[in-house]
């Protein structure tokens, strides 16, 4: 029995980061054009600072305008 619960925690764990990985995956289409707009203007001139664009666009952290910017950047390369 002691198998099926540690199974049981590769498990839970499994889901824990397949739903953390859902998440930030809907959060990348969360930003709205205005945002959209905004990031690429920052990155424009100032380059991949994400905590400086971060500064400019309340309630989004560095990480996640990153993460937005090389998710869709790299997609589109791939085009």
């Amino acid at each position: 029995m002691a198998d099926s619960g540690h199974t049981s925690n590769y498990t839970n764990q499994d889901t824990k980061d397949a739903k953390s990985s859902a998440n930030q995956d809907s959060n990348l289409q969360d930003f709205s054009e205005d945002e959209v707009s905004l990031i690429a203007r920052m990155f424009r001139l100032v380059g991949k600072r994400w905590s400086l664009i971060a500064g400019r666009i309340p309630g989004r952290t560095a990480e996640e305008i990153e993460n937005y910017w090389t998710s869709k950047n790299r997609s589109s390369k791939q085009r």
